[in-house]
């Protein structure tokens, strides 16, 4: 069975870091491709970033390149999305998102980014 569990979310201060991660089971993260989106009020659900496996190829949305950075553990199976320099307009719930015959999302996690 397919899951996924996102947690790490908060409240933090413009300028603030905070670490998402993404915990798998009922497959390998490390042979498909591992997507975090977020989801904005009133807005459409964007992608932030992907890796193809752990420690793979990696893309960025124009709005976080060189501030986030997604990476993976095998041993966790887990992925993380690491957020630095966070700005007011990074809050949103956060989700993570994975193709295995289907396509599987977990619960999401809300970041507020706020002074």
């Amino acid at each position: 069975q397919v899951q996924l569990v996102e947690s790490g979310g908060g409240l933090v201060l413009p300028g603030g870091s905070l670490r998402l991660s993404c915990a798998a089971s009922g497959f390998a993260i490390k042979y498909v491709v591992m997507t975090w989106y977020r989801q904005a009020p009133g807005k459409e659900r964007d992608l932030v970033a992907r890796i193809q496996g752990s420690g793979g190829i990696t893309n960025y949305a124009d709005p976080v390149k060189g501030r986030f950075t997604i990476s993976g553990d095998n041993a966790k199976n887990t992925v993380y999305l690491q957020m630095n320099n966070l700005k007011p307009e990074d809050t949103a719930v956060y989700y993570c998102h994975a193709r295995v015959g289907g396509d599987y999302w977990g619960q999401g996690t809300q970041v507020t980014v706020s002074s």
